[in-house]
């Protein structure tokens, strides 16, 4: 049973369900009633998820996030019904929700996917994985919500940023999420370090790189362009905030051309062990001094 909707025109949710069945909550929605599959897109309320990759691309498709909130997303329930829709004969069309009223976007077919990052909506301050599909538009025109918050970041592999764009892999999937005190500690340091290179004559700025394949990019805290080191903040001097900065700027220095330095950005000074960790792998850590100026190992070198 082919639907009787035209692009553009507004339908409510209920009676959309009445007529062709569905799940009457979600995102996604198969119907048992008709041979159909409906997706609804609400960006407004799936930035508060993190769900940065909803819209019309720059490559031509949309892209729609899947359905589960908590955890790693898996390929079961309506993700598999969106993977699945022609081989299970079923139609797959889009629709904008807005309060109750949903604008008809067109007919689609599932093209492929790709997994990115999304922030849990539990207490996990982790990013998890979701599925983000990519769909092919086969009726309508291009109408709807378009992806800019990622594609004006533009597809460059290494671009330099402002240090004061405050720009962050967690900030980009967290949307509007209050930051957590580490985050503002590391923000505070950051910005605070970056002046007090820049007093001393130093060209700094922020670096955003783009992996092949990512759906995100990466972003490092300072790029000293003077000495050419790059920093990873940190807010806190724990074991692992130390082992995941190590880890941030190996991923960072993949894509920065030879030669460069390696240093940790830290609120205070960090005990003995996390101090020869971080000179086991030639990184460099620097914290505030009680006088305004900085303490960094590499003076002790």
């Amino acid at each position: 049973m082919s639907i009787d909707l035209t692009p553009g025109k507004s339908i409510r949710r209920t009676e959309l369900h009445k007529s062709y069945g569905g799940r009457r909550q979600g995102g996604i929605s198969p119907s048992r009633q008709t041979p159909n599959v409906f997706v609804i897109t609400a960006p407004a309320r799936g930035e508060t998820f993190g769900y940065v990759y909803d819209g019309w691309s720059d490559d031509g498709y949309f892209h729609y996030t899947g359905e589960g909130q908590l955890g790693d997303q898996q390929m079961t329930q309506g993700n598999k019904t969106i993977r699945d829709h022609e081989e299970q004969g079923r139609e797959l069309h889009v629709l904008e929700a807005d309060g109750t009223e949903l604008t008809y976007i067109g007919r689609f077919s599932f093209h492929d996917y790709y997994e990115a990052d999304a922030p849990d909506v539990g207490d996990d301050p982790e990013p998890r994985k979701v599925i983000v599909f990519r769909l092919q538009q086969l009726t309508g025109d291009r109408r709807g919500p378009v992806r800019s918050r990622l594609d004006r970041l533009g597809q460059e592999r290494v671009k330099e940023v402002a240090v004061e764009q405050s720009l962050t892999e967690r900030t980009l999937i967290d949307g509007p999420r209050e930051p957590y005190e580490s985050e503002r500690r590391e923000q505070k340091a950051v910005l605070a370090f970056a002046a007090f290179l820049q007093r001393a004559g130093h060209d700094v700025c922020r670096l955003q790189l783009r992996p092949d394949g990512e759906a995100a990019p990466l972003f490092c805290d300072i790029f000293d362009k003077t000495t050419r080191t790059l920093y990873e903040a940190k807010g806190t001097v724990t074991r692992p905030a130390v082992r995941m900065a190590i880890g941030q700027l190996l991923d960072y220095g993949r894509f920065v051309e030879q030669p460069f330095n390696h240093a940790i950005l830290l609120p205070e000074a960090p005990r003995p062990d996390l101090l020869a960790l971080a000179a086991s792998q030639d990184v460099t850590v620097v914290w505030p001094s009680s006088d305004g100026t900085w303490t960094s190992t590499a003076s002790t070198d």
